[in-house]
This record gives C-alpha cells, sequence and structure tokens, in this order.
C-alpha cells in the first residue's frame, strides 16, 4: 500500500500544498483573526533563526509578543535576532541556544526557563531530516533525537509554566508526508532495515500528530495543535531535499505563506474555538489520514509511544 499512499499524498501536495494551493485557500482566510496585539504574552519558538520559524518569530514581535527564539546555531541566531528587532522596533527578543537534538541541554533549558519567564504560548518548530543513519553523542539517531524525543521532552518539561497561564497553547509543526506513514513503535529509532531519511522524518512527523493527540487528552486547560506548513522554500528543504527543491522550486511557498497557519494558530481567538488536538492546514482542520490508506494505528501503540518517551525523558532528565 506505500505506492498508493505516495502516489495520493504527492498529488494531493501539488494540489493544495504549493504557492498555488495557499493563494486559493487564503482567498478565504479573515484577515483580522491575525490583526491581534499579543503584547503581555510570552512566546518560544524553537529552530527560530530561519524558515519559517524566523517567519513565525517576526510576526508575533510584529504583534507586540515577547517573542523567546530557540536555535543552535548562536552566530545564525543573533543574526536572526537583529533583523527581527530592527524590522519590528520591538525590543522583547531574546535568545536561548539549545540543541534540540541534546535532551539534557533541553531539560537545562527549561528548568532555567522555568525559573525566570513566563509563557503562554509553546511553538514547537525546530526539526531536522538527516538522510543517513546518524547518531548524537547520547547514541540516539539524530532524527528521532530532534523531531520526536527533542519536541516530547521540550514540551512536557515546559506543561507546568504553560498550565499556570490562561489561553496557554502549544503548536508543533509537522509535515504532510506524515500521511505516508503509520505509527511504528516496533523500530523508533529506524535500525532494522535499509534507512531512508524522507520516509524517517515522515514517520517522525507521524509521531508528532499522536504527541499531539495525546496531550490533549491529558491536559484540557492547554489548546494543543499540529500544522503542516505546505511545501515552503526554505534552507531546510534545499539542503535535506535538493532533488524535490529542484523540481518544485518555482511552486513553493514563501516563508511567510509557511507559517502563516502557525501564527494563526498562535495568536487567533478563532484557533482555540476548535477543539484541542487537531491537524491543521491552511487554518482549517484536516483529516491526519488519507482514504484507504490503513494508517490508522490502536490505542495501545499510541500508548506504547508515550510511555517510551517518557522513559527516555526521565533518563536524560536523571542526567542532565
Amino acid at each position: 500500500m506505500s505506492w498508493y499512499r505516495n502516489t495520493v499524498w504527492f498529488v494531493k501536495g501539488l494540489r493544495e500544498y504549493t504557492r498555488g494551493g495557499y493563494e486559493s485557500a487564503s482567498k478565504h482566510f479573515n484577515p483580522a483573526d491575525v490583526e491581534v496585539d499579543v503584547t503581555g504574552r510570552s512566546f518560544l519558538v524553537t529552530g527560530a533563526n530561519s524558515g519559517i520559524g524566523k517567519a513565525t518569530a517576526k510576526e508575533i514581535a510584529r504583534r507586540g509578543g515577547m517573542v523567546h527564539l530557540v536555535c543552535r546555531n548562536k552566530e545564525r541566531a543573533e543574526v536572526a535576532k537583529e533583523e527581527i528587532v530592527r524590522e519590528t522596533s520591538n525590543q522583547n527578543i531574546f535568545l536561548h541556544i539549545v540543541d534540540i537534538s541534546n535532551p539534557k541541554e533541553i531539560w537545562k533549558f527549561a528548568e532555567k526557563f522555568q525559573n525566570e519567564h513566563k509563557l503562554n504560548v509553546l511553538i514547537n518548530n525546530a526539526g531536522c531530516m538527516v538522510n543517513n543513519r546518524e547518531l548524537t553523542e547520547d547514541g540516539l539517531e539524530k532524527n528521532f533525537a530532534t523531531n520526536t524525543l527533542g519536541t516530547y521532552i521540550m514540551t512536557t518539561a515546559l506543561l507546568p509554566l504553560l498550565e499556570k497561564e490562561a489561553d496557554a497553547r502549544v503548536i508543533t509543526v509537522s509535515s504532510g508526508g506524515m500521511l505516508v506513514q503509520k505509527l511504528n513503535i516496533s523500530d523508533l529509532q529506524s535500525g532494522n532495515g535499509p534507512f531512508d531519511g524522507t520516509m524517517v522524518y515522515a514517520q517522525n512527523k507521524r509521531q508528532q500528530v499522536v504527541l499531539t493527540e495525546q496531550w490533549a487528552k491529558a491536559h484540557r486547560n492547554i489548546h494543543f495543535s499540529v500544522m503542516h506548513p505546505g511545501w515552503a522554500d526554505t534552507p531546510a528543504v534545499r539542503s535535506s531535499m535538493p532533488d524535490f527543491y529542484e523540481k518544485m522550486k518555482n511552486s513553493l511557498r514563501t516563508d511567510a505563506q509557511g507559517a502563516d497557519t502557525i501564527l494563526w494558530l498562535a495568536v487567533s481567538a478563532e484557533a482555540t474555538k476548535l477543539p484541542s488536538g487537531l491537524f491543521f492546514q491552511d487554518r482549517q482542520p484536516v483529516p491526519t489520514h488519507l482514504p484507504l490508506a490503513w494508517t490508522c494505528s490502536p490505542p495501545e501503540d499510541e500508548e506504547k509511544l508515550m510511555e517510551v518517551l517518557e522513559q527516555f525523558s526521565q533518563k536524560f532528565k536523571s542526567v542532565s
């Protein structure tokens, strides 16, 4: 069935995920949804030094929000911060250097952050697509460490801070690629069989959808959402998917178009009128499975994913 899922997803992508798809969908947007003043609210954006992360941070800053940029590369992050401050005249932009593939670093950061700041909205945007199997210094497969475990630890570590605030939100940036994957808890670190970085990434993005659904059930006073930004022209796409980029570069969305739904989920009142735990594309909730794709997983697998990630999380917390 994988050929069917891949074909349906790609055809759907050509229609909906490109710049043309955004332009069509945006005709139905209400501009007033995001024309809001968020002064006094605190936002944390991971992977904020480039691409849709930076575009999101910039738009929140324009609206008066206090923005915490969590980035891996200090030099690039400082350039991004200067650009955001210069273009928005918002001085409340703070920089934190954290490698999201390093769970001990995330725990140390989160514990310090909780003692010094408040948090209204967490935006899990950082991600990677490594095309060859690569291990971190902790012996973790790098895509899993960044996209799944890093997202899990960052979110769970900051939940106590979010629980203190009214209208708290968590937004995770996933991908439509997850539609071709069924949750696989038997090989979370992709150690069995041939390694396909694109499919590993898609599996991680399926895991993020499951995480969001599970968190929404467990934390009723926080609004959780996960979204697909469409196919955007970002540095990550250019470096990780050069063939795809060359084929599609004239049809890709801009950073700002990719970031639009993240911004809408982060600041609009309309977003939280919808149930927590949904998957969004172009400001609308959309299905998490393709028709006839057989990608639904049993509840026990989804619960097992949470258990395994919690075990990993606590292991690294104890040594951080």
